[in-house]
């Protein structure tokens, strides 16, 4: 891993560069590429998933039926796992499920306002949201849980799932079918890729549009979810995974090393980086990497990400390693600190912190209970983690009485004018005042002029109306 030092004149670019990565992720080549397979998806239907399925994943099936599992399927890969499968599936989904149930939605209960006016905010769950869960160089059942069970707490009504089966058979692991089981999947397709992100925005005849889409991807589809962004919503655009490891100088080197690696094992663009006030702790870190390195099963992936994106930093004191740490926003900071609890308070731009040295980045992708579905490539500078409220929107009431709308129709009125709306100030004249357009409004004063009369008089009138 590259060495930097703060004190050298040129860290402040060096690290400018490094607090950029992911910006390239979805241009040129691979945004094309997404968009013509969004494209078609969204033209052809079942027809294209089949053929990109066929082409990308080197299998075919023999009909759009056959990308479909459900909950038969993964009930019984939950039942062929052996009993400490199924016990580490249950404590994970258990805990992810009690946690996200603390949750509270950002509601305004409902209040009257000095005016009179009832006004509040009610939240209510999307019928139907889409979860991607990567395959590739690693299956993921763990991304399953961590996005279905907090649309399932939200309450959204029907979750299904996108994965891609593996290369060359289609087969889908049992873990994560069983994982489908524990969270509450109704149905999983076997598609992966920047097609199967089409496939839940748009719809097929076999795959329904979903009102949102969740979960990592690749490059692929980071780029098609940015594309249809706006036909769905989507959580985020997730990058490749990134660990910063704040150390002091009595850390244990081992122990950074193990959390600098849980990172650059998934990804060669993963983005592993320590910040420490201590030279020698650095450099005892290194050595630690290149030991761990040598039996781990991911070396060539794990070796390129260190070399490639991986950096260590040696500040001038904890204070300045906290303050970059929070400067690259990252999303996992691991604080390998005596007093982590207290420079919690110091950061505010973090997908997740894990605070002192027995709470390893690891314990949060699996069994922590929040989701480790967090923003990456800098975007915890504004994004949050994926929770409950992702799956649930607000919506507001107002139940404004005569008296409240009396009471705020000329501010109405003139903010209306400002505009140039007439409409919107005539819509409050009306209720408050009676006021009529003007061609109804002398029918009206003459009618109210009349003298009673019998009904034959008062039909004539009607009829001149």
């Amino acid at each position: 891993m590259k060495t930097l030092r703060t004190d050298d004149p040129s860290f402040p670019q060096v690290w400018a560069k490094l607090c950029a990565r992911g910006s390239e992720e979805d241009e040129g080549p691979v945004r094309e590429a997404a968009a013509r397979l969004v494209a078609d998806v969204r033209a052809r239907g079942d027809a294209a998933l089949l053929e990109a399925t066929e082409r990308l994943d080197a299998w075919r099936p023999e009909s759009a039926a056959a990308l479909v599992l459900s909950e038969p399927d993964f009930a019984a890969a939950f039942k062929g796992l052996d009993a400490s499968a199924r016990r580490a599936l249950k404590l994970a989904a258990d805990r992810i499920t009690a946690f996200h149930r603390r949750e509270r939605d950002a509601e305004v209960p409902t209040f009257r306002d000095r005016a009179g006016a009832l006004l509040g905010q009610v939240t209510r769950p999307l019928a139907r949201v889409g979860v991607y869960a990567p395959g590739g160089t690693a299956r993921y059942p763990s991304t399953i849980l961590m996005t279905a069970i907090p649309a399932r707490v939200a309450g959204v009504r029907e979750i299904i799932a996108c994965s891609p089966g593996v290369r060359g058979s289609g087969e889908v692991d049992a873990w994560t079918l069983a994982a489908c089981h524990v969270a509450g999947v109704a149905r999983l397709f076997r598609v992966g890729g920047a097609q199967a992100v089409g496939a839940l925005a748009y719809g097929t005849e076999t795959v329904p549009a979903v009102d949102k889409i969740c979960g990592p991807g690749n490059a692929y589809v980071a780029a098609a979810k940015r594309l249809v962004f706006g036909q769905v919503d989507i959580d985020m655009i997730a990058g490749p995974t990134e660990v910063v490891v704040v150390a002091g100088p009595k850390a244990d080197p081992e122990e950074a090393a193990s959390d600098l690696l849980a990172q650059a094992e998934h990804d060669v663009r993963a983005v592993p980086v320590l910040l420490t006030p201590s030279p020698a702790l650095a450099e005892r870190v290194d050595a630690a990497v290149q030991r761990q390195l040598q039996d781990l099963p991911r070396r060539a992936i794990a070796a390129r990400s260190l070399e490639e994106r991986g950096a260590l930093v040696v500040t001038r004191d904890v204070a300045e390693a906290v303050r970059l740490a929070d400067e690259f926003a990252p999303e996992h900071l691991a604080l390998l600190l005596p007093d982590a609890a207290r420079w919690v308070k110091k950061i505010s731009r973090a997908g997740a912190v894990f605070a002192g040295t027995f709470t390893p980045e690891a314990v949060g992708d699996y069994v922590a209970g929040p989701s480790h579905v967090l923003p990456t490539a800098g975007t915890a500078r504004f994004a949050s983690p994926l929770s409950v409220a992702t799956f649930r929107r607000r919506m507001s009431v107002l139940d404004f009485s005569p008296k409240a709308l009396a009471a705020v129709a000329p501010a109405v009125e003139a903010l209306a004018a400002a505009e140039g709306f007439e409409a919107h100030a005539r819509a409050v004249r009306i209720r408050v005042n009676g006021a009529r357009p003007a061609r109804a409004a002398p029918a009206r004063r003459k009618a109210a002029r009349r003298p009673a009369a019998g009904g034959r008089a008062r039909a004539a009138t009607r009829g001149r109306r």
